[in-house]
């Protein structure tokens, strides 16, 4: 059978960025996964116009790449979403999926980041390397996304279980809860001095550079400052840190064997 492995992810218009992040995630899947030829698509419209208008480079949609393998002959597709929650993007990937399952003898969908309770157990250990040395009054903060999908309980889940096992950060979401305020509050109740701002996202791209480390006054570095709290931003997406590119790997695994089982 002709095999592919297609990655997934919401996509970046930066290019460094998508190497740094988003390649290195696809690579460190293909290594694992060498009999499977490796294809990619984004979930967002607007970045791949972008990389169309800006670059002349044409970068799939989960349904035009789907459309590809099914014409070139593919029947074992193993599909790996990079999307750190269960929410809308990796919802349209999950219809996607699901409308293409006739046309294919195997289709498999490894599970986003955090996906069950271990998930969130995992993620602490494989951020604890990325973090700086700590003084007192000190901890690091995590931007994520947000969404108005159920999902956003994700986020203060994970912001919970830090709490609960005196992991030094806290977690916030540009769009949903718990939002910048509610975090503001506690880092006063902790007496926290300064902050590291970091962002929970798969690549360090506009909501990274724009929402937590620019000046602009409603920046999350403007903010905290605003409090009265140092804020130092560091600029590197979740895809950098090999110790989550492997759950995303762990994830197409389990996918695949849980469909083994079942055939």
């Amino acid at each position: 059978m002709k095999k592919a492995l297609l990655v997934i992810s919401f996509g970046t218009s930066y290019p460094e960025t998508l190497k740094n992040n988003i390649e290195s995630c696809e690579q460190q899947l293909a290594s694992v996964f060498p009999d499977r030829a490796l294809f990619r698509a984004f979930t967002s419209g607007m970045i791949i116009r972008k990389w169309r208008q800006r670059d002349d480079i044409t970068i799939d949609s989960p349904h035009d790449a789907l459309t590809r393998l099914y014409h070139a002959g593919y029947n074992d597709v193993a599909v790996q979403c990079l999307h750190i929650i269960r929410g809308d993007e990796y919802e349209k990937v999950l219809h996607e999926v699901e409308a293409f399952r006739p046309r294919f003898k195997r289709l498999v969908l490894g599970a986003p980041l955090l996906s069950h309770f271990n998930d969130y157990l995992q993620l602490m250990q494989a951020l604890r390397p990325q973090l700086p040395r700590l003084a007192e009054g000190e901890c690091v903060v995590f931007m994520g996304h947000g969404t108005t999908h159920p999902a956003f309980s994700a986020y203060a889940c994970l912001d919970h279980l830090m709490n609960h096992h005196h992991f030094p950060a806290r977690v916030g979401a540009v769009e949903s809860y718990p939002g910048l305020p509610l975090i503001i509050k506690g880092l006063k109740q902790q007496q926290i001095r300064k902050v590291y701002l970091m962002p929970l996202m798969l690549v360090a791209g506009d909501h990274a550079i724009n929402d937590m480390a620019s000046n602009e006054e409603d920046s999350w570095k403007s903010q905290l400052e605003n409090a009265g709290i140092v804020a130092i931003p560091e600029l590197r997406g979740l895809g950098e840190n090999p110790m989550i590119r492997q759950m995303f790997v762990d994830h197409l695994a389990d996918a695949l064997n849980e469909e083994g089982k079942t055939a």
